[in-house]
C-alpha cells in the first residue's frame, strides 16, 4: 500500500469519528427545559424536532445545534439560543435562562 492510500483511510476514519461524536453531542441536548417562572418550556426531541410553549401557547418547531449555539425555528421565525457548560440554555427576550428537567 502506498502512503496516499493510508492517509486517505486515516482521514476517512477521523471524519467518521467526528461525525459520530457530533451526532452523540447533539442528542445530548434533547430534553425539556423551563425558565424559573415556568412561563417558557422548550422541549427538544431527537431528529431536530422541538416544541416551544410560552404562557400556555404551544407551537411545533425545529432546531439545529452548532458549536455552543442552538438555532430554533418556529413558524418560519429563527431565534438564537446559547448553550452553556452547565447544560442550561439562554433564550431571547423574556425567556431568560432555561434549565433542563432532571427526568
Amino acid at each position: 500500500m502506498n502512503d496516499t492510500f493510508l492517509k486517505t483511510i486515516a482521514l476517512a476514519a477521523v471524519a467518521a469519528g467526528t461525525t459520530f461524536g457530533m451526532a452523540a453531542c447533539g442528542s445530548g441536548i434533547a430534553g425539556t427545559y423551563t425558565n424559573p417562572t415556568g412561563l417558557v418550556t422548550l422541549d427538544l426531541r431527537s431528529g431536530g424536532k422541538a416544541s416551544l410553549a410560552m404562557m400556555g401557547e404551544s407551537e411545533d418547531c425545529t432546531y439545529e445545534v452548532a458549536d455552543k449555539k442552538l438555532s430554533l425555528t418556529c413558524k418560519g421565525e429563527k431565534s438564537a439560543w446559547g448553550i452553556h457548560d452547565d447544560g442550561s440554555l439562554t433564550g431571547p427576550g423574556f425567556a431568560g435562562t432555561l434549565q433542563k428537567s432532571k427526568k
